[in-house]
């Protein structure tokens, strides 16, 4: 019994996972269709058998209060029972309707059917009456001929005499009413589903043209990689929302394609002049090899010279080529509270080695900032290394930090005002410095650093000659619990060289 249970509920279980497996196949369109007529359809059956139970129920009463109502003349009565006991009855004027059956049941069991009556079977609950032991019973049943009838049993006692008398009703005109009732509620019902399933479509269809449009726009981007194409977004619903997103995403994706374009080409651009010096000087050297006639030392001297200072500036390029195109470290491990101050004075010494001839004074305030503490170095020695790079010989250094921010000054000549926005694209040089060395990566590194750490730069020209680099970034003045107590390194403002 419990293993047939259980290939039971199995095989339903199986059947569930199919039908769900099936649906899940249809296209969204479908689906709403055929959900929306589901759905339409189970709450139209529901309707129906519930309108269908509660006019049977009604019909029901109906008969029920017929059947309390009608009344058995007395000499009817005689005249059934006297049938019963063979003997001979008068004959009886008044009678019943002849829709109902009347038919005494005794005792025992046994019935008296009245005249112009069907016999109606005799049940439990017709004796029980009949005994006494009920006053009386209305129930179900049937005549000998098959025929269903509504039967009210009533006790009756006359001259120490018991019996009972059932009077029956037949159900055929509330059954053909109901089984009228059921086909017009199934006609509804179909109806009601063939509308819904109509509508359902029309609804899907018109609802997911913004879907379809997205559809289309994805595919039409994975197809042709045309990340122009930009969707309709009007109104403030969820497709809407997903238009806006995606249009969002895909100009991001064009901006950063653009970007990655201009940085390959700006890139093999820088590349091209060292490359071309490298390969001209490398070309003289081999040719004075195999021609058997030297160069002049000296001029030998300054080609080597020449030769190393252009790989230099080829390994420069790469690293900050290499620094603009690292990704951010997964899942932000590397970021650690670091003292922003402690990183400046490192950097402060490399710079002194860069710039022997310069004065480098430093006043330097404690300043804690969540960063990751190589790219940070890599900034702040590129702010010094511009500074060091466009002062005159003997001229002056200054940096600050006070409470976030940074600030480094030169006496340099300076930064035009119309060349201060673009101080910060990549492979940007001013030029009146397309003579000097480096690669134009410097300030957008610094740029990209500030960003990640949630800061800042900027350059202005400063008051009395000169350009002011201003590094802002968030952070505390004060260590957090569990690390050392900072020192209070270029406090003393100690100078260079």
């Amino acid at each position: 019994m419990s293993t047939a249970t259980t290939g039971g509920g199995a095989a339903a279980g199986g059947a569930r996972s199919r039908l769900g497996a099936w649906i899940a196949r249809l296209p969204l369109r479908q689906r709403l269709t055929l959900l929306t007529a589901a759905a339409v359809a189970v709450a139209v059956a529901v309707s129906a058998l519930a309108c269908w139970l509660l006019t049977r129920a009604q019909l029901r009463d109906e008969v029920d209060s017929s059947l309390q109502n009608v009344s058995v003349p007395a000499d009817y009565l005689q005249l059934t029972y006297a049938n019963c006991q063979g003997t001979d009855p008068t004959e009886s004027k008044n009678a019943p309707p002849s829709y109902y059956n009347v038919q005494i049941v005794q005792v025992d069991g046994s019935r008296c059917i009245g005249p112009n009556s069907q016999p109606v079977q005799v049940q439990r609950a017709d004796v029980a009456v009949a005994q006494g032991v009920a006053r009386d019973t209305l129930h179900d049943a049937v005549t000998t001929e098959g025929a269903d009838v509504r039967v009210l049993t009533k006790h009756i006692g006359v001259q120490g005499v018991q019996f009972a008398v059932s009077i029956s009703r037949p159900l055929t005109e509330v059954d053909s009413a109901l089984n009228r009732l059921a086909l017009l509620l199934a006609a509804v019902a179909g109806l009601g589903v063939v509308g819904a399933g109509t509508a359902g479509l029309v609804i899907a269809r018109s609802g997911l043209k913004p879907v379809d449009r997205l559809t289309d726009a994805v595919e039409h981007v994975a197809r042709t990689e045309d990340l122009a194409i930009r969707i309709p977004a009007d109104g403030e619903d969820e497709i809407a929302r997903l238009s806006r997103s995606f249009n969002t995403m895909t100009a991001a994706l064009a901006a950063s394609r653009d970007l990655q374009q201009q940085l390959i080409a700006d890139a093999g651009h820088e590349l091209r002049t060292p490359l071309t010096s490298l390969r001209t000087n490398i070309d003289l050297l081999v040719r004075s090899e195999r021609s058997g006639r030297p160069i002049p030392p000296a001029d030998k001297e300054a080609l080597l010279t020449s030769v190393k200072a252009q790989m230099g500036e080829l390994a420069a390029l790469i690293g900050d080529l290499q620094e603009l195109s690292r990704p951010p470290a997964p899942g932000q491990s590397a970021i650690a509270v670091v003292a922003l101050h402690e990183i400046v004075d490192a950097a402060l010494e490399r710079a002194r080695l860069r710039g022997p001839s310069l004065t480098i004074a430093a006043d330097l305030q404690p300043w804690f900032v969540r960063a990751e503490p190589a790219p940070l170095e890599r900034a702040v020695v590129n702010l010094l290394d511009n500074a060091v790079k466009f002062s005159p010989a003997g001229g002056t250094v200054e940096v600050r930090l006070t409470r976030g921010e940074l600030t480094v000054r030169d006496h340099g000549p300076g930064i035009p005002q119309d060349e201060l926005p673009h101080v910060f694209e990549r492979f940007w040089r001013s030029p009146s410095a397309r003579s000097l060395p480096g690669s134009g990566l410097g300030l957008s590194i610094v740029a990209r650093t500030a960003e990640q750490a949630g800061g800042a730069v900027r350059l202005r020209s400063a008051d009395v000659g000169g350009t002011e680099a201003v590094l802002t970034l968030p952070g505390a003045a004060t260590p957090p619990p569990g690390m050392p107590e900072p020192g209070m390194p270029g406090q003393s403002g100690r100078q260079g060289p």
